[in-house]
């Protein structure tokens, strides 16, 4: 577990049940001193979000109740801008604009981006902020409709975890190599 992620995810109730249940040992050296990893994405953290053709993101209402919206899109709609900031264009889709109005109120984003096929998992913490230029905009948008607005997230930490916990979904090559063996 990345050092930063630690650092937000391990409050002290956190801490205190992970002590209770005795797993605080475990977690003790991803918040060392010591270490500093975890708020910048590498190479293998950046192209398996730019692979991705959907997210979960969680944003917080003003009477702080998370809100979990799935953002998809073609496979590259999530854009990597630099170590620290990712970023992809937001469509108006059903007009009830309640991650926007969330992110308006409190920066604060969590993203969940998984791999079924291959069950990998990469969470997020960041903080976001809307950006309406047009330029910034038209590069996101790719192939799209034509997006309202982009979401620019400075990552704050991310980590790998739990991939047994996925459950694995086949390919589309997969099912009809199996359907073919069917018959």
């Amino acid at each position: 577990m990345s050092n930063a992620y630690a650092r937000i995810a391990f409050t002290p109730s956190v801490r205190a049940e992970q002590a209770r249940k005795g797993s605080a040992r475990l977690y003790d050296r991803a918040l060392s001193d010591d270490r500093d990893d975890g708020a910048s994405l590498g190479p293998r953290e950046s192209s398996f979000i730019e692979a991705r053709d959907g997210i979960f993101q969680s944003t917080v209402t003003e009477d702080g109740w998370p809100y979990v919206q799935f953002r998809g899109g073609a496979p590259g709609f999530m854009h990597v801008l630099d170590p620290q900031t990712i970023a992809y264009a937001d469509y108006t889709g059903n007009q009830q604009y309640i991650s926007v109005g969330n992110l308006y109120g409190n920066d604060r984003v969590s993203i969940i981006a998984i791999d079924f096929v291959r069950a990998k998992r990469l969470k997020l913490f960041g903080r976001a902020t809307l950006s309406e230029d047009s330029k910034l905009v038209a590069r996101l948008n790719g192939d799209g409709p034509i997006a309202e607005r982009a979401v620019i997230i400075r990552i704050a930490g991310y980590d790998w975890n739990c991939p047994q916990h996925i459950p694995r979904r086949l390919t589309d090559a997969e099912h009809q190599a199996l359907a073919e063996t069917a018959r």
